[in-house]
């Protein structure tokens, strides 16, 4: 089968035939519909996926139909639609147990984190998913539209969810980074609460396109001093309440740390490397400063129940695997728009 696979850090991927896998006890395989394309897929090129080598299969977003069962699997049949659970903790530690699998007690001594995080991912014709519990039914959602709800969706959904306490009526939240999660963060703050949104990037389309998903404010970010005005302007002396950062260099922190305000959250979502030195001074009193890793699995239904009802939708283009390697250069020139899909049936 096709594949699109990381080598060794720094370079390009590459396009190959790999065996279909084969299902152990407990395990599960399935047919992809579509494998969404993130910037963590860029990160993984780059730098690799710590403590684990290469070659293997990119592609964390996943979804499709159960094609093959393992030994003492239950629950599933063949042919059911699933979104597959992105990161893979140890199963039986108390994050896990409560869902939490990003924050896994036990990640860091795991033989992997995940398919496409070190082990084959979902940029092939077939994944092997190692236990059940990592299958999320998918109800009437067609695979390759719901292949980025596991990622692009989910991410910012429980980042929000985390300080939607914060998110009042009267309160503002910011949103930098317009792109595959930030799209989604938009939508997903119109849905949870009364906020008013304020979208910032350095693309006007994008901007643009925030505002079509409903953004109160749009504000291109080209002039940092210029942009931190007028959203302050806007949102007050109360200023922001949450800004949620999906960039992570250090521009966009330090736009970030002007615009939040006192008992506020500051959620670090992209892992551009960017830096805040905190003291008791740095931040207004009362923000607290959040990373924020994935969501839990029931977060991930949540959210398939939010897009089935069509209460929020990924703006999808879809590519076949073929394409991969240049979509994800697109990706990295910031030539993509809402989320890429590889489709094995494009090939």
């Amino acid at each position: 089968m096709k594949a699109v696979r990381f080598t060794v850090p720094g370079a390009p991927p590459i396009v190959e035939n790999v065996p279909i896998p084969q299902p152990g006890p407990g395990q599960v395989v399935v047919k992809i519909g579509g494998a969404g394309v993130c910037h963590s897929d860029l990160h993984v090129l780059d730098h690799g996926a710590p403590g684990f080598h290469g070659p293997f299969t990119l592609g964390h977003e996943n979804a499709g139909w159960v094609a093959s069962l393992g030994a003492g699997v239950t629950g599933w049949k063949l042919g059911d639609p699933v979104a597959v659970y992105g990161f893979w903790g140890c199963g039986h530690c108390h994050a896990c147990l409560l869902s939490m699998e990003s924050y896994c007690e036990n990640a860091e001594h795991l033989s992997n984190n995940g398919g496409g995080i070190g082990t084959d991912g979902g940029m092939a014709e077939y994944m092997l998913v190692p236990s059940p519990r990592l299958l999320v039914p998918l109800g009437s959602l067609a695979p390759r539209d719901a292949a980025p709800l596991t990622d692009a969706a989910l991410t910012p959904y429980h980042a929000i969810k985390r300080g939607l306490h914060l998110l009042t009526p009267d309160a503002t939240a910011v949103v930098i980074g317009v792109g595959g999660l930030g799209h989604m963060a938009v939508q997903l703050l119109r849905v949870l609460c009364g906020a008013r949104v304020v979208a910032v990037d350095l693309d006007d389309r994008k901007l643009d396109h925030a505002r079509q998903l409903g953004a109160d404010l749009v504000v291109n970010s080209r002039n940092a001093a210029e942009a931190a005005e007028t959203i302050n302007a806007f949102t007050g002396r109360r200023k922001a309440a949450m800004v949620l950062d999906f960039v992570g260099i250090q521009p966009t922190l330090d736009l970030a740390v002007q615009l939040v305000g006192r008992n506020s959250q500051l959620t670090v979502v992209g892992v551009g490397g960017g830096t805040i030195p905190l003291t008791q001074w740095t931040l207004p009193f009362g923000c607290s400063v959040s990373t924020p890793l994935w969501g839990s699995r029931a977060e991930l239904m949540e959210v398939i129940a939010l897009a089935e009802s069509g209460r929020i939708h990924v703006d999808t283009h879809y590519f076949g695997f073929e394409q991969g390697p240049q979509v994800l250069q697109d990706l990295r020139d910031g030539k993509v728009m809402g989320r890429g899909v590889l489709v094995p049936e494009l090939l």
